[in-house]
Parts: C-alpha cells; sequence; structure tokens
C-alpha cells in the first residue's frame, strides 16, 4: 500500500502541495490526475523521497525513505533515470543484484520478450530510441517485483501497440496484489483500467472517486467539472 497523510511541499511562498492525502491499495489500481501544475509531480517525487516535505508517506507499512520501504518499491518516472554508458544487461544486473532478486535474470528475460528488447540487449541506455528508454525504466521497477509501483505518466514515448501490453501489464501485476499508483493527465488512456481515482487542482484533491460510485457519468467529465480545464 501507498499512504499519503497531510503532505504539504512549498518552494518559498508559493506551496505547490496543499495538505493532502490519499491512498493506493494492494490489488488496485489508483490513478491520480490533474491539469499541468496541479502538484502532482510534486506529490509523486515526494512519495519516491526526492524532496523534502511536510507530512507522511508511508510505503508497505513502512517509512517512505527506509530500507524496507526501498525494497517493497518500483518507481517508473516520467523521464527514464538510466546510465548511459551501461548496456540493457548491465543495467539489468546492477538493479537485480542491488535488490538481491534470486531470479532477476528470469524475470528479466520475460520483460525483454514483452517489451520487444531482446536485440538490444547489449546496447547502451545513449543508443536506445525514448520508447525503448522508457521500456528499460519500467523492467528495471518491475524485475524486483514490486508490492507498491509508482508510475508517472507511464505511456511517454510508447506506440500504440506497447501502450496496450502495459496495461495489460498493469491489470496482470492488480491481480496478483499490487498495488498500484499511476499519475496522468490522459484519461482516455487509463480509463478501462482504474480503480479510484483523485482528481488534483491547485495543489489540493478535488475530488476523490471509486469506479463503481461514477454510474452515468464519466470520469472525464469529472476531470473538467473539478479542474480549470475546459472541456470540449
Amino acid at each position: 500500500m501507498i499512504e499519503v497523510a497531510n503532505l504539504t511541499k512549498a518552494y518559498g511562498s508559493f506551496t505547490a502541495v496543499d495538505n493532502i492525502s490519499l491512498k493506493a491499495e494492494p490489488g488496485k489500481i489508483t490513478i491520480l490526475l490533474g491539469p499541468n501544475g496541479a502538484g502532482k509531480s510534486t506529490t509523486i517525487k515526494s512519495i519516491a523521497n526526492l524532496l523534502k516535505y511536510e507530512g507522511e508517506i508511508n510505503i508497505c507499512g513502512h517509512e517512505n525513505s527506509s530500507l524496507d520501504a526501498k525494497k517493497c518499491f518500483g518507481y517508473i518516472p516520467d523521464t527514464p533515470v538510466l546510465y548511459e554508458l551501461l548496456s540493457v544487461e548491465e543495467h539489468i544486473d546492477f538493479i537485480g543484484s542491488a535488490y538481491q532478486v534470486e531470479n532477476y535474470k528470469e524475470l528479466a528475460d520475460k520483460y525483454i520478450t514483452l517489451f520487444d528488447l531482446e536485440d538490444k540487449r547489449k546496447k547502451m541506455a545513449k543508443e536506445l530510441s525514448k520508447g525503448m528508454r522508457q521500456k528499460l525504466s519500467m523492467m528495471l521497477a518491475l524485475i524486483i517485483e514490486p508490492k507498491a509501483l509508482l508510475v508517472d505518466e507511464p505511456m511517454v514515448g510508447l506506440d500504440p501497440a506497447s501502450i496496450e501490453e502495459t496495461l495489460q501489464l498493469f491489470l496482470k501485476l492488480k491481480v496478483e496484489g499490487c498495488a498500484i499508483l499511476i499519475s496522468t493527465h490522459i484519461i482516455d488512456v487509463i480509463d478501462e483500467i482504474w480503480d479510484e481515482a483523485y482528481i488534483m487542482n491547485k495543489g489540493v484533491i478535488a475530488k476523490y472517486v471509486k469506479r463503481e460510485e461514477l454510474k452515468e457519468e464519466k470520469l472525464k467529465d469529472l476531470f473538467f467539472a473539478y479542474t480549470d480545464v475546459e472541456g470540449e
């Protein structure tokens, strides 16, 4: 589970995130929606422990800065953070060894096949296309078999076929009990897979909704109703 309680982050006199609380539960896909500047990125980076903040963030029952939290936590950033001079296989060996995953090579082979990276094994990160870099970033987060997964704009740089593969992968992880939190502003892509949604606007949670509560209303309609973005 990912739990955020009373998170506040200010940059000088500007409050980017103002006392928000949210959670992503095991076996569910939770999405964090909001227009640019809503505070999504600040929230995501705080959860990943990349920023100093006020409040409390726990992952799998552990403080997010702790080693126990990091062991069960996978993070896929919107811009892949890779070692430019390491090959795909060297990235896999580094992460698998660092997290002490016994069968990481077997897991990596599965994702290499899924993401069509077989002929890229020896390629250095700097030689990969944008889409391939994103796939490598995803694979590195997944080979540790996380119990909680944080994803920031996961479809950036992916082709339609890869997007569909990624969505199906998220659904598989959900069935396996992983707690998944996805930050995005592209509603159409994730509209068929989400279970719970938080809509952010101007640094606060403007609306929380469960899929079964929507009835005739659409998530996109709620998004436009609770943000400053104008719908069509």
